[in-house]
């Protein structure tokens, strides 16, 4: 018999949602929400499943999560929308622009120049939105850019 305690789909998702809003904040919540009116239910197991408990699981650390979603997204490639999202995630978790580049170039050797390019365009995007650009200037502990 399972210790686990049993939940309601309405539990799973809210705590799904709890997680999906600490990691990828607005972003996360826009792509569910945009499923509204053709698969809420990919938005509801995204949620559920993905994030309250995939994301939710205690084993590796959020930000080690994002590393490792960064680097399968490029070798998937083709995977622009969710890399601009799970960027701006790895940023939330703490990740600086300095290792999402050296993730995105480390993923050249296995899944080749071009995936890493587009990779590196799509966090060049998200950094420019953030005012993070160039990467590797220096930034004060809340990520926000220092003064000269």
């Amino acid at each position: 018999m399972s210790n686990e305690r049993s939940t309601t789909r309405d539990e799973r998702f809210a705590h799904g949602l709890e997680v999906l809003e600490s990691v990828d904040g607005e972003a996360g919540r826009r792509v569910v929400d945009s499923l509204a009116d053709i698969s809420p239910e990919l938005g509801h197991q995204i949620v559920a499943w993905g994030f309250g408990e995939i994301y939710a699981r205690p084993q590796l650390a959020p930000r080690d999560r994002q590393l490792v979603t960064l680097g399968m997204l490029t070798a998937l490639g083709g995977c622009e929308a969710q890399l601009e999202v799970h960027v701006n995630a790895a940023l939330n978790v703490g990740l600086t622009p300095e290792q999402i580049v050296e993730a995105l170039l480390h993923s050249a050797g296995y899944c080749g120049f071009p995936r890493a390019l587009n990779a590196t365009f799509v966090a060049k995007k998200v950094f420019a939105e953030r005012g993070l650009l160039p990467a590797g200037r220096q930034q004060t502990a809340d990520g926000s850019p220092a003064s000269p």
